[in-house]
């Protein structure tokens, strides 16, 4: 009799629980090592465990981005078992297995880097608390640490930075998160109202509202039998790329504040806000607050919202054009962006790194061509890739994205559908089933994960933002750098606090 190791899905696509292969955990350990084995097209879209009777269901989801399709497997283990590590063998898997010991107390004997993520409320060793996270240490008398956070620049969000410094070079980042931590998982379970669902997810990342509330509604809908109308999908993909093109406007203000280019501050934060504000018009909201939602949609973008749009892009696009040229012709910005912050492609392999911190270093991550969702099947999108891993690589991506989701908006904006007030649904989800919902959002990968039981009600919602892949990208980069080049380094990948710490 042949075994099935795993099943393959597509992007929201809903499978039957129990048709997920369960394996003993060195088998199910196993499958998802060779899967991945000198494959840089396959990475972890998510591993998660949850309560299963008196186990902890593990389920791990492998992306393959050539064959457009996600390998899903699982596993039974008991709640006190003490497992052999994936991440020994494959460190894509190192914040996952943190997070299922942080939860349900599950040993990994050998993992290289066993300590808290981010202080679930319901976690299983109440006794580890953020004031007594164990830093990496060095015992020497020429090295010294440097402390900063969680408090700090700022009114930006709380984390701690931890560096190891020989004068002022940086040997070692260490990054503790989980000041943020809202329970998010554990209250979408307990809501049970569509609307209280969806507000929540609307605050995983505050800049990433659409990204994250898309997600939710495809995974919705799918999960709920439910068809969405084109208009639906197009103001979905419509928004992605506006809070794409927002997000990457207001980092290059970010980058430029820190190399001390007030010009390129002043005007690339002023060229934000007409991005934000059409928000405002269209939907209320300038984060995009109250837009999407299943099987609705409380704004739809009308033919005068398209006209107003191609106004507002007029008075852009002369003005980016015009500073970003001035930015990459300024020797003085470019000796501060190139060769700093370097991940090589190596390391974001090894990482697991997504989107833009992937594409960076020339590894081909992006969502929107190896698992198209919305509309992105009939937009010819090509993944912006660079090589260098540095700085001056992760604002080139964005200079260049900025214009390809203009070009992607633009082509959107030719045929405006009409939009047809869908009939009442009742949202019911299928019982016993999996599903996965990916989409791309500014920073790259989102995947958010829905089990339910017999009864239809939620097991488990799993949420992973870009952000939870990237930060070890970011300890990364600033190894062997001046400790002065840590703020531009942290903008230039603009990671999520909120989003990593749920």
């Amino acid at each position: 009799m042949t075994t099935i190791n795993y099943i393959n899905i597509s992007n929201n696509q809903v499978i039957a629980l129990n048709d997920i292969p369960v394996h003993d955990y060195e088998l199910f350990a196993s499958i998802n090592l060779d899967l991945m084995k000198g494959n840089p097209a396959r990475h972890c879209v998510n591993y998660f465990g949850f309560t299963d009777a008196n186990k902890i269901k593990l389920i791990c989801c492998i992306a393959d981005d050539d064959l457009h399709e996600i390998s899903v497997s699982s596993s039974l283990v008991d709640k006190t078992a003490d497992l052999a590590s994936i991440t020994a063998q494959n460190h894509n898997f190192e914040k996952f297995e943190r997070e299922i010991h942080e939860n349900f107390g599950i040993g990994y004997s050998d993992h290289p880097w066993l300590k808290p993520l981010r202080y679930a409320f319901n976690r299983a060793d109440k006794d580890q608390k953020i004031e007594n996270y164990p830093f990496y240490k060095v015992d020497s008398e020429e090295l010294h640490e440097v402390g900063v956070g969680p408090i700090h620049a700022g009114i930006i969000e709380p984390g701690h930075f931890r560096f190891i410094c020989n004068g002022e070079q940086i040997m070692h980042l260490e990054i503790q998160l989980g000041y943020q931590h809202k329970g998010l998982e554990q209250f979408l379970l307990q809501k049970t109202k569509i609307l209280e669902r969806t507000t929540l997810v609307e605050s995983i990342a505050g800049d990433t509202v659409v990204g994250h509330t898309t997600a939710f509604a495809n995974l919705w809908e799918s999960l709920c039998s439910y068809t969405p109308d084109y208009s639906l999908h197009y103001a979905r993909t419509l928004a992605l790329e506006l809070e794409r093109l927002a997000n990457h406007t207001g980092d290059l203000s970010g980058v430029c504040a820190d190399i001390a280019y007030q010009l390129g501050n002043s005007v690339f934060g002023r060229l934000r806000t007409p991005m934000v504000n059409f928000f405002q018009e269209w939907g209320g909201n300038r984060l995009g607050k109250g837009l999407i939602r299943a099987g609705k949609i409380n704004f739809p973008f009308t033919k005068v919202h398209g006209e107003r749009l191609t106004e507002v892009f007029k008075a852009y696009e002369p003005d980016f054009n015009e500073m970003v040229e001035k930015l990459f012709n300024l020797p003085s910005a470019l000796s501060r962006m190139e060769k700093t912050g370097v991940v090589t492609y190596e390391e974001v392999l090894e990482i697991g790194t997504v989107g833009m911190a992937a594409r960076m270093s020339g590894l081909n991550r992006d969502i929107r061509s190896s698992h198209p969702h919305n509309l992105y099947n009939e937009i010819d999108h090509k993944p912006v890739i660079k090589r260098h891993g540095d700085v001056y690589s992760r604002v080139q991506i964005r200079k260049t994205e900025v214009k390809q989701s203009v070009a992607h908006i633009k082509q959107l904006l030719q045929e405006v559908p009409e939009f047809k007030k869908p009939e009442d649904y009742n949202f019911i989800p299928q019982k016993g089933k999996f599903v996965l919902s990916l989409v791309e959002g500014w920073r790259g990968e989102i995947c958010h994960c829905a089990v339910t039981n017999e009864a239809g009600d939620l097991l488990i919602y799993k949420i992973k933002d870009p952000s939870f892949h990237n930060w070890m990208a970011l300890a990364q980069s600033v190894r062997n750098n001046d400790i002065s080049d840590f703020p531009i380094c942290n903008k230039s990948f603009s990671l999520s606090y909120s989003g990593h710490d749920l």
